[in-house]
This record gives structure tokens, sequence and C-alpha cells, in this order.
């Protein structure tokens, strides 16, 4: 009994001191002597506040609080109000990347300079305290990956899709509006000036060009990102640096780096307070991806750019010291020491000159910003040694790693006037399947294309198909003629033999000829809920491909499409219990049973078309 009551004691004496190894509390933050409390503000009060304007060492500027704006960004919540003062940011203004600063009075933090109040006269700034911040991440650490997520349905015509259109989790801070001078909704909005907005987040694209760049922006800036292209080339892929006490002190400039390697995509801010190995930046939302991995950069500042419209931070990532782990309404959060998880990306590309140049580099590993990131860089990839404008062909083939599973494989081919967008879509559709589609183990472990390209369109269409008879006996060949007509006028016939099945029954068939994508828009499969990862991407392996024709044989008779499997020729007591009165659903229906089907190497021309005959098996 005595052992008994030694263990206990000495087991609530560990757990005691654990317990003071956790984060800190409540209780501690408020009472903690580095902080300045909101409600011990005042108007008129005055402090410093720190950033970088060139290089790596901050500089210290004047701030007076105006007042405290309750409600603001969001119930509960706050922002303080200030003027700025000082040589640079009276050059300035507010800029973006100055998001994060961090603003001391009494020699305490206060906290981020976090908005702005766009075509303002005065560098006036909103000001995000800093016990909001603590408060958000320390409720924020909850392990989300032991929640259990339900399979999305997916669609075989998203899968084949190859036109890509990104969707951003939209800002949990927007802009507040303290007078409404137009209506709600309005573009014009923004430009009044009478709004109170998240200081922009530079991103710098430094290797990306400006057509590429261009298709994006929209997208980028209407989730409170400003895109700059950077005028370096590459940004390299280095190793976890060693922290220590210079590391990532507050006031310096952090990167977040989505892309580096032969691309760099980096978005800029600044530290706000670093505690330990924690790292608080920003001030407001990144993209308010909630839990994130990215890796987390000391950087130099090139410059500011003093800009009318807006000011922004021109910055050069460096060394990798950590990882962005936390992206939230209050700013952004991260730890140093840790090593975040990336893809890694091997482009070989052929170009029509007969060259072959090898990009390498990583992105991001993010369900939102993954598709977007390789849309972005293989599209780039492609126009910075290719035409960007006119007609061109261009094959892409590759694979996509999938942890645990078969790889997904590419191989595409497009001849028009986009191909380079269709190109780049048809790898950022595949990877936005896998990583939407609401799996916890999907691991994306590396991208390898090979891509050629011509400057020559090479297209045709299949105008008619015929057989050499109407009539033939199960097991025997018939020769099906294609009639193919290339956009110059030329035509050229594919001769295709096909052998009828052994256990054909009698009767007619429809013999379907066609590109893949119109056999896959006839299919009844048209969606499906996976059952598992392996399902899906055994679903992705099996779309059809746009660029060649397929040959079809259908039978008239009862089948049916369940999951991503096609039943044909049914017999009637199954029919009977797929229509029972007791269930409903889990199946599609079909009258049309599949026979036979054959894919056509590809032709030297992208053939796209359709055509239907009929043909009689006899004994």
């Amino acid at each position: 009994m005595k052992r008994f009551v030694i263990v206990l004691i000495s087991l609530v004496v560990i757990a005691a001191a654990s317990g003071s190894a956790l984060p800190q509390s409540q209780a501690s933050i408020d009472k903690d002597p580095r902080l300045f409390a909101l409600e011990d503000l005042r108007p008129g009060m005055k402090g410093v506040a720190r950033t970088v304007f060139s290089g790596t060492e901050t500089q210290e500027f004047g701030v007076e609080i105006l007042g405290v704006l309750p409600g603001f960004p969001g119930p509960r919540q706050s922002a303080i109000i200030a003027r700025l003062s000082g040589s640079n940011v009276e050059k300035t203004g507010v800029f973006a990347g100055m998001s994060g600063s961090p603003v001391y009075v009494d020699g305490r933090l206060v906290g981020a300079i976090a908005f702005s109040f766009p075509f303002s006269k005065e560098p006036i700034a909103g000001i995000t305290p800093i016990k909001q911040m603590i408060d958000i991440f320390e409720k924020g650490k909850v392990d989300e990956t032991n929640k259990p997520r339900a399979p999305r349905l997916v669609s075989f015509a998203q899968l084949a899709a190859t036109e890509w259109k990104p969707t951003l989790p939209k800002q949990a801070v927007t802009a507040t509006s303290l007078i409404a001078p137009v209506s709600a909704g309005s573009p014009l909005v923004a430009l009044m000036g009478q709004q109170m907005t998240p200081i922009a987040t530079p991103v710098v694209f430094s290797g990306i060009s400006q057509e590429s760049l261009s298709l994006f922006a929209p997208q980028l800036m209407a989730n409170g990102l400003l895109p700059v292209s950077g005028a370096g080339g590459s940004a390299a892929i280095t190793p976890l640096g060693e922290a220590n006490e210079k590391t990532l002190t507050p006031g310096t400039s952090l990167s977040v780096q989505l892309v580096r390697g032969d691309y760099s995509i980096a978005a800029s801010g600044t530290v706000t307070f670093r505690d330990g190995d924690r790292i608080y930046a920003f001030g407001h939302p990144f993209l308010s991806l909630g839990a994130a991995d990215m890796p987390m950069t000391e950087t130099s500042v090139v410059t500011v750019i003093a800009n009318v419209n807006n000011s922004f931070k021109l910055s050069v990532p460096g060394q990798m010291m950590g990882a962005i782990s936390q992206d939230r309404a209050a700013g952004v959060f991260g730890s140093l020491g840790r090593a975040p998880k990336m893809i890694p990306v091997k482009i070989n590309l052929h170009t029509s000159r007969d060259r072959t140049e090898t990009y390498s580099y990583e992105v991001a590993n993010d369900s939102f910003l993954t598709p977007l990131l390789l849309n972005i860089t293989v599209f780039n990839t492609i126009t910075s040694s290719e035409r960007a404008l006119g007609e061109s062909t261009i094959s892409i083939k590759g694979e996509i790693k999938v942890k645990g599973q078969e790889n997904v494989q590419l191989d595409r081919r497009f001849s028009s006037s986009n191909s380079a967008i269709m190109a780049a879509g048809s790898v950022a559709t595949p990877i936005g399947s896998l990583m939407s589609s609401g799996f916890d183990d999907v691991q994306i472990d590396g991208v390898t294309l090979d891509i050629s390209s011509s400057d020559t369109k090479y297209a045709g269409t299949l105008e008619r198909i015929a057989l050499d008879r109407t009539e033939v006996r199960r097991g025997e060949k018939v020769e099906i003629q294609a009639y193919v007509r290339t956009e110059a006028g030329k035509q050229f016939v594919q001769r295709i033999p096909v052998q009828i099945p052994e256990d054909a029954t009698p009767g007619q068939l429809l013999v379907f000829v066609g590109d893949g994508s119109a056999l896959q828009e006839g299919s009844a499969a048209k969606a499906f809920v996976p059952q598992d990862l392996g399902q899906l991407v055994r679903a992705i392996n099996k779309v059809k491909k746009s660029d060649r024709l397929y040959v079809k044989l259908f039978r008239i008779t009862p089948g049916a499409v369940i999951g991503t499997d096609e039943l044909p020729n049914l017999p009637p007591s199954v029919v009977a219990t797929l229509n029972s009165d007791r269930t409903s659903g889990g199946y599609t229906p079909t009258v049309l049973s599949p026979v036979y089907e054959m894919e056509l190497p590809p032709a030297e021309f992208v053939i796209s078309g359709q055509q239907l005959i009929g043909i009689d098996v006899v004994r």
C-alpha cells in the first residue's frame, strides 16, 4: 500500500511537470509582461513599429494610437486604429508586405499592423491585438487528421476536363465599408477608399512570365493577394536551417514559399512575435487555409516600391527555417526547426526546335493551392519556350506518384489555339480530384512530365464510317473504314479490323466509332462516389483519351452501371432484384450493354467526332 501511494504521488508530480510544458494558458497570456493589454490602450498614446524597408535589418517608425474599433473584423474582436509617421512610411504609406509589423507602446507588444484604408491621404493603419493572434492559434491546435471525412461525388466529365479553374478559399476577413455611397457588390466599392481592408499580401512570382501571371491575377487579387512579377528566375531548394536567437525576430521579413526551385512563388509578410520556436506573423489571414504545411523562410527585401494605388515590398526568399502550420483569421503561425512536406515536380520539355529542356522544382502540398501552382508552372514551362499565340500541337505524358497506390498515368494530346492551357489543365485536374477527394490518406509523392510541342496544328474530323459487309458470324472479323478530313481539306481512311466476340448473341449490334470525349459523354456512367482512394485512382486511369478513336460494340439489352463498372447482359432475375420494391438507387439502368471495346493507337492527327452504324450477327 505504501509503494502504491508513492507511485501515485510520483505520477501526479510528473503530470504537473508535463502540464507546465504545454502552451501558455489564457491566464499567462493576459499577465505576460511582454504584451500590452488592449484595455489599457488610450487615444494619444505613442509608440514605435518595426519592419524591413531594405535588406534584412529592421527599421523603426512612429505610431500614434487613435482609438479602438470594436467588432472588427468579427464579433468579440477589435482592431486598433493608429497613425504611422516617419520618412519611410510617409513616402510609401501602408504597403503590401507590411502585414505583421509589430507595434510597441512602452516597450510592450501591442499587436500587428494588418489593415489599411485604400487611397487614404495619411498612413493610417489597423492593428490586430496580439492577444487575438495568440488566442486563435492556441484554440486552433486541434488535430484535424483524425476527424472523419466523407468521400465526395466525382463525375467522369470532371476527371476528363482539360480546362481547370482555380477555386481558392474566400478570405475570412473581408473589407468593411464604413460608408455605403454605392450599391452593394458594385465594382466601384473597392475604389472609393471608404473601406478598411486587410493589407494585400505581395506574392512574388520569379521565373513566371507576365502573360502567365495575367491569366490567374484576378483570382489571386480577389483573395487579397497582390501578384508581383519578380526579376529573379529561381529560388534554391534549401535544406532546413538551424535557428538561433537572431532568426525571424519581430519586424523581420518572412516568406511563405509556395514554389521553389527553377520557379519561385513566395508570399511575404512580417514577423510579429517570436515565442521560443513559435512564430506569429501577418496579423490577417494569408488564404484562410486553416491547417497548412508550407516552407517558412528568412527574406531579404530588395526595396519597397512606392505606388499610388498600392505600394508593395519586393523581396527574395532565403534559407528555409521552419514551416507554416496555421493560416487563420488573425494571421499565420509557424514553427522553427520543422520541415514541411513538398511535392517534387520534374518536366522534360521537347521543343519544336529539337531541344530538350529540364525543369525541376517543388510545390506546396495543399488541396487548394497545389493544382493552381501546377497549372501556372506547367503553362509557363510550355509558353516560355514555345509559342503562346496561334495554333500548336502539344502532347503530354507522365505520371503522378500517389503513396500506396498505382501511379496515375498521364497521356494526352491537344491540337488547337489554346493547347498550352489545355495541357496544363490536364495535369491540374487529376491532382485536384485526388487532393479534394475527402480521403485522409492522399499523399502525392511526385509529378514527372514529358511534354512535346509543335508549331503546327494536326487536327481532323471523323466524317463518316462504313462496313465491308452488313452481316457477320460470331468470331469473324469485320473491317470498319473511318473517313477523316483534316482542316486543310484532305481526306484519309483509317481501316479498323474488329473481331466479333465468339459468345455474341445473334441479332443487331450497334457499332460506335468516335473520340474518347464523345464516348465518355455518351456513357451511362456519369458520376460515382469512390469507396476508397484506390478506386478513384483506377477511375482516373480509365478516363478516355480525347485525341484518338475508340471502337465500341453495343447490344440493345438491359444492363446497369454500379459505381464505375458496366454490367452488361444482365439476366432477368438480376434486373428484377435491382428493381425490387424494397430498394432504390445504387445503380444506373441502361438499355445498351457493351459487348466489345477497343482503343486505337494515336494517329498523326488529333481526331474528333463520332459515328454510329448497325451490323447483324447471324448464326
